[in-house]
């Protein structure tokens, strides 16, 4: 007796039903994010060949731990562009966030809870201020974000003199933070991994994260549906502060001290790469989490890769500008807008 399930009979039906399935796995995960997987197999098979100690579990921590701040950003980011709007100075906001960690855990004779939580307080004001000149000036989030870029950093430098300040590595939770590890992942992969899931619950399974679509997708209709936009951009905004001030927190763990610049300029270009390659529309109301973590993954493997093997950091520099341009790029394709200057 021939069994139901043999026979071309059956590898016939199976056929389809493999299609189905396949389909419905491309659906669960998004094109999207498909194409970012086979990216970062490619780039960890690619420089794997060229060293196997590329792939050796040592060097996969140096990547999470490199990822970790531009991971912040860029989730937070997500958010802001998901709203339909951009903030450019969430690196310069990082370094105020550090200096001010740093500074307050010295002068409160060495607490670390109060130096973190002078540096969440200074980071959430700095985003509201933010919001406010885009809400009530009227000024363009770009322009707007892009002139506190240069005040903030301005205004790291003249917190610390230009100087690293503080010493913040003989403290055990700063330690902890930059060198510990818990189930055998580092303690800042896990901090971004939290951040990454409760904005991907915020986005995705509440109210809020849908209203923030809508206004993206089309604020005049979120407007007289009844959404409060300037409130939203004004929330969104402090979010960015307060994320980009955890970064400052663990920048000024790594680096042992608070620094106004190193480790935190070029954030700004880092998080807005990842945010688009990872299939966020600029002109708002689309994007989502996953496809960015996976893009901070991809930049983080290439970066390590290039570095791993003697490249220039202006080699790394150009490989990141030309990775935007191709997200928008195809942004745009997908979108089906006329090209500016050519006919339809």
């Amino acid at each position: 007796m021939t069994s139901k399930t043999s026979g071309p009979k059956a590898g016939l039906e199976s056929g389809p039903g493999g299609g189905r399935l396949a389909a419905a796995a491309v659906t669960a995960v998004g094109a999207q994010n498909l194409i970012l997987l086979m990216a970062i197999v490619a780039v960890a098979a690619l420089f794997g060949v060229l060293d196997p100690g590329y792939l050796a579990w040592s060097n996969i921590r140096v990547i999470g731990d490199a990822v970790t701040i531009a991971g912040l950003l860029a989730v937070v980011q997500t958010v802001v562009i998901i709203c339909g709007a951009l903030d450019i100075s969430v690196g310069s906001a990082t370094g105020v966030a550090s200096v001010v960690s740093a500074m307050a855990f010295m002068a409160a004779d060495r607490n670390p809870l109060l130096g973190m939580a002078a540096a969440l307080v200074v980071g959430v004001l700095l985003g509201v201020v933010n919001g406010i000149v885009i809400v009530y000036g009227r000024v363009n989030a770009v322009i707007a974000t892009l002139a506190t870029l240069a005040a903030y950093k301005g205004l790291a430098q003249l917190l610390s003199g230009g100087a690293a300040q503080g010493y913040v590595l003989g403290d055990d939770l700063f330690v902890f933070i930059s060198r510990g590890s818990i189930i055998g992942l580092p303690t800042m992969v896990w901090i971004l991994a939290l951040v990454a899931v409760a904005v991907h619950v915020l986005l995705k399974y509440t109210d809020i994260g849908r209203n923030l679509y809508a206004i993206g997708g089309n604020d005049t209709a979120a407007r007289l549906a009844g959404i409060d936009i300037n409130k939203y951009l004004i929330a969104v905004y402090a979010l960015a502060g307060l994320i980009a001030a955890v970064a400052g927190i663990i920048l000024t763990a790594r680096i042992g001290s608070g620094h106004p610049t190193s480790g935190s300029a070029g954030l700004e270009l880092k998080a807005i790469t990842a945010a688009a390659l990872g299939g966020c529309a600029l002109k708002g109301g689309k994007g989502g989490v996953g496809g960015t973590l996976l893009a901070v993954v991809l930049l983080g493997a290439l970066e390590n890769g290039l570095t791993f093997h003697g490249i220039s950091t202006f080699w790394q520099n150009v490989a990141q500008g030309a990775l935007l341009v191709v997200a928008v790029v195809i942004q745009q394709r997908r979108s089906g807008e006329r090209a500016v200057g050519l006919p339809t």
